[in-house]
């Protein structure tokens, strides 16, 4: 998985640099997200930015941050979103279950 990391106010920022999240991939990106709340790095903002289309094993893979964020009072939240990726929350509903910001500097504004 392509993807970088920042922090900027307390926050880890992934950024997905993938145009895809899908069986291929998604696995890396779980395994990621899981490594850096191990490391007891629990308040993470993903940037789907980059991202046209993700299937269900990614939004597994982000549905299994989110938990694992949430047991270690963390929380993960989702900016970046195109109409096609915000449609398959949508569909799926996940969208009341995750925060999900037009942008960095709204998710970063809102949440502080």
């Amino acid at each position: 998985m392509n993807s970088t990391l920042e922090k900027m106010k307390g926050y880890n920022i992934i950024s997905v640099k993938e145009e895809r999240i899908d069986a291929h991939n998604s696995g890396d990106l779980k395994a990621y997200i899981l490594h850096l709340i191990e490391l007891g790095e629990t308040q993470l903002i993903i940037d789907l930015e980059k991202v046209r289309f993700i299937d269900s094993s990614g939004l597994g893979a982000l549905l299994t941050g989110y938990k694992h964020a949430a047991a270690k009072s963390g929380k993960l939240s989702l900016v970046g979103c195109n109409q096609q990726v915000l449609a398959m929350f949508e569909l799926t509903r996940l969208n009341r279950v995750f925060e999900i910001y037009s942008d960095l500097n709204e998710a970063i504004e809102t949440e502080a």
